[in-house]
């Protein structure tokens, strides 16, 4: 057998390996999402949805749970995208490109990739104990933002940086200053990259429980929420906490639950490619 041939075995064996292991990868999710739905579906009400948490089961509801769900992902959102979004324009478009640049850029990069629970600690102690502002949503939303900000500065520059040197050149060819030309020409046209980064964060940020767990969401509020300072629980707190306990009952309110966020983030998943495919559809250059 020559080179060629070789060449040509090697690639028709590693597509058959991709082929499988990701035909194995999608029936394993299959089971899976097809067991909660097995077990979740047929406890889905509007009840379920408007009960509060309850001893009982069948009277148990996440009412609370999506209310603080909903509560942590609007803070987020608006501490993390302008601040997210600032950064990555910045150090894109104004920053120096110097060993500074370099090292920060390495350290985001890095930073998007620490496990969760480094960033529940460090909300523990600078926003919980240090800023004093407790178990509450705003401590939790802040702690989300933080780990979700490396996600969207890199997002942000990956963006900018698809967009052609030629339309800046043009704008400023124009007399248009730097900013007018980001504004007007370089934003509109990143625009949907940098807001699908944005919504897959915070599809991860809707999903995480170890960071609010430190910093005190509680597993059982028998209220919900009415404002930034008030105590919370969060969807995958609620289903952790009926995950461990023994009846049974409790177990099937877990799935349903579990139904209600997979929906939340394959909505949000779903939009961010809409949006994508909607902003590359006008970008013609």
């Amino acid at each position: 057998m020559n080179k060629v041939n070789t060449s040509r075995f090697k690639d028709k064996a590693f597509r058959r390996l991709g082929m499988v292991v990701t035909v194995s990868c999608l029936l394993i999710l299959a089971v899976f999402v097809g067991f909660v739905l097995y077990m979740g579906l047929d406890r889905l009400s509007w009840e379920f949805l408007m009960s509060l948490p309850s001893r009982f089961a069948d009277q148990s509801g996440i009412y609370t749970a999506w209310i603080g769900s909903i509560w942590v992902l609007v803070l987020t959102t608006l501490i993390s995208f302008p601040l997210g979004v600032g950064a990555g324009i910045y150090l894109e478009e104004y920053g120096k490109k110097n060993k500074l640049a370099t090292f920060l850029e390495i350290n985001i990069a890095n930073l998007a990739g620490v496990p969760s629970i480094i960033y529940g600690l460090l909300g523990l102690e600078v926003f919980v104990r240090i800023m004093q502002m407790g178990n509450s949503i705003l401590a939790g939303a802040l702690t989300l933002a933080l780990l979700i900000l490396p996600i969207i500065i890199v997002s942000t520059r990956e963006s900018l940086r698809a967009v052609p040197s030629s339309i800046r050149d043009a704008s400023n060819a124009l007399g248009a200053s730097k900013w007018q030309t980001i504004w007007n020409q370089v934003l509109p046209a990143s625009f949907g990259g940098i807001l699908t980064g944005v919504i897959l964060a915070l599809s991860r940020a809707v999903g995480e429980t170890a960071p609010l767990i430190v910093v005190g969401a509680l597993a059982y509020v028998p209220f919900a929420p009415r404002g930034p300072l008030d105590e919370f629980t969060v969807l995958p707190i609620q289903i952790f906490n009926w995950v461990s306990r023994p009846q049974h009952e409790f177990v099937i309110n877990a799935a349903a639950a579990i139904i209600v966020l997979l929906l939340i983030t394959f909505v949000m998943n779903g939009i961010a490619v809409y949006l994508r495919n909607r902003w590359q559809s006008k970008m013609k250059w």
